[in-house]
């Protein structure tokens, strides 16, 4: 079974109040893109091991801390599943705020339950994806979603940018999530996201923020430049997606060719 797992943005990204388990309590709107992995699952006829191989863009650490194998043993724990064969063809660029891991995992227990053909409800695949990343249960689903509490609490959002055009820009950094958060601003100030959103779209680029942008920018300068770029290019809003380190921006007909100084990765499609 081959499966693509897609990319997704944030629209704005709020950083309310610190909670005593130690972790953030935000606001962010995930929208779904198409930019994607390859993802190939085979049932193992030999071995009850679970054979994980990757190859495209590098990705660091041992296959075993790797989320895809990580929502495999999950799955093959649970449910008493043979051995499988996987194999991941990695486009979506890491520690970019894009959440191509947590969709690799979400769309690994998606393909073995129908594999399998396992009856498992769409709750617990909820639950399951949860023990994975706090985004990944959102790649389950693939709608709009606000999200809240760590990041967990999805609750869909009536937004259809569908039409509308975007180009994200990879600077070729992977972003420090942990130090993004050290760094940004917390407040619970302002409109929040549900209700900035439904704003005239000429207002998002003061209402739609993304409080990593700021230590992000003081880190990487380039993402103000790239940021600026976009606008320059006509884009209606621009951002950072996550904690970063990419960036995009929306526009009303196909984007211009942006002049960068170097070759990163970008994006671009119709939404």
């Amino acid at each position: 079974m081959i499966v693509y797992p897609n990319a997704k943005i944030n629209l704005g990204l709020r950083i309310l109040r610190k909670r005593a388990d130690g972790f953030h309590e935000i606001e962010t709107i995930l929208y779904p893109v198409g930019w994607c992995d390859i993802l190939e699952i085979l049932p193992s006829e030999t071995s009850r091991e679970i054979w994980f191989r990757t190859s495209g863009l590098p990705l660091s650490g041992r296959s075993k801390d790797n989320l895809v194998y990580k929502a495999a043993f999950l799955m093959q724990k649970r449910y008493g599943l043979p051995g499988m064969k996987i194999y991941l063809h990695k486009q979506i660029p890491a520690g970019a705020g894009l959440g191509g891991g947590s969709s690799d995992a979400a769309f690994t227990l998606k393909a073995i339950q129908r594999l399998f053909s396992l009856p498992v409800s769409s709750r617990e695949l909820h639950l399951l994806a949860s023990r994975l990343g706090s985004d990944c249960a959102f790649f389950l689903d693939n709608k709009p979603a606000l999200a809240s509490g760590k990041g967990d609490l999805l609750s869909p959002v009536p937004l259809d940018l569908h039409g509308t055009y975007i180009l994200i820009i990879f600077p070729g950094f992977a972003s420090d999530t942990g130090r993004m958060y050290q760094n940004a601003r917390i407040s619970s100030a302002g409109l929040s996201l549900k209700e900035a959103m439904v704003r005239p779209s000429h207002d998002w680029k003061k209402l739609l923020i993304n409080y990593f942008e700021e230590p992000l920018s003081r880190d990487f300068p380039v993402t103000q430049h790239l940021l600026k770029k976009l606008y320059a290019g006509g884009a209606w809003f621009a951002s950072v997606s996550g904690s970063g380190s990419s960036v995009y921006g929306l526009f009303d007909s196909p984007p211009p060719e942006i002049p960068l100084t170097r070759n990163y990765l970008t994006w671009s499609e119709q939404l």
